[in-house]
């Protein structure tokens, strides 16, 4: 549904401002140097996704299937040497040591927040919330949203999530359509400022008479168009019933 979004956005942009479409110029490309580029990294996500959905792998063997297959498409293009290698590695090592620094340093706080009562504050807070459970979801989804603004997801999946899943959960809200609606929210996060992921790398790529403020600005309309899906999934029960 954010992809079906997405597509529809830039088709409406495009028409909207012919000026920005321009005429592709001749390209002397091969078919391979194509297969490369496309074939082989689809083909990846098709392996690692396809092998977790049919049944063959767990999660942790899927992504040792996605580096693996990396490696390979790496060594295909040619760019597999030592220094690749030891960068890769060096980058891997930083990016799991703070994963489970904060998966530790969550783990204590969860445990300390349990332990001083912190649980039944959250159950006061929503239970003393007008509207009943539904008030309680929407709370809890638009502080996962005002949170996306200044943490990035892994802090909030090891920190938030815990402490206000299981009051949800009690309220009787389905874990699966919750898993998806914080999912859907967490999403959010990737392109809200200041600390959106995917604002440094398109800042990291994008030439330099693109202003940040002007990156900022451009991905507002995304932002609104997983905002609206969020909604259409919040509004599935009530379709349903």
């Amino acid at each position: 549904m954010i992809c079906f979004g997405y597509l529809l956005y830039t088709i409406y942009k495009n028409k909207k401002n012919p000026d920005i479409l321009f005429e592709p110029e001749a390209s002397s490309a091969s078919f391979i140097d194509i297969l490369k580029t496309l074939a082989l990294p689809l083909l990846l996500i098709i392996l690692v996704l396809g092998s977790i959905i049919a049944g063959i792998a767990t999660p942790t063997e899927a992504s040792a299937i996605g580096a693996m297959g990396a490696l390979l498409i790496v060594l295909i293009n040619g760019g597999l040497t030592f220094n690749f290698i030891k960068e890769t590695s060096q980058k891997t090592a930083i990016i799991s040591t703070m994963i489970f620094t904060i998966l530790i340093g969550a783990s204590i706080f969860s445990l300390i927040f349990r332990g001083v009562g912190g649980d039944d504050l959250i159950d006061l807070i929503f239970g003393s919330l007008p509207g009943g459970p539904y008030m309680a979801l929407i709370f809890v989804l638009i502080f996962v949203f005002l949170l996306g603004f200044i943490l990035d997801f892994i802090e909030i999946c090891y920190v938030i999530v815990p402490l206000v899943a299981p009051p949800l959960l009690m309220m009787g809200f389905d874990p699966v359509w919750l898993a998806i609606l914080i999912a859907i929210n967490l999403q959010t996060s990737f392109l809200t400022p200041p600390f959106g992921f995917s604002l440094f790398y398109l800042r990291g790529v994008a030439d330099e008479s693109i202003k940040t403020s002007e990156i900022y600005q451009g991905v507002i309309p995304f932002i609104i168009i997983q905002l609206l899906v969020l909604v259409a999934v919040l509004l599935v029960p009530f379709l349903v019933l």
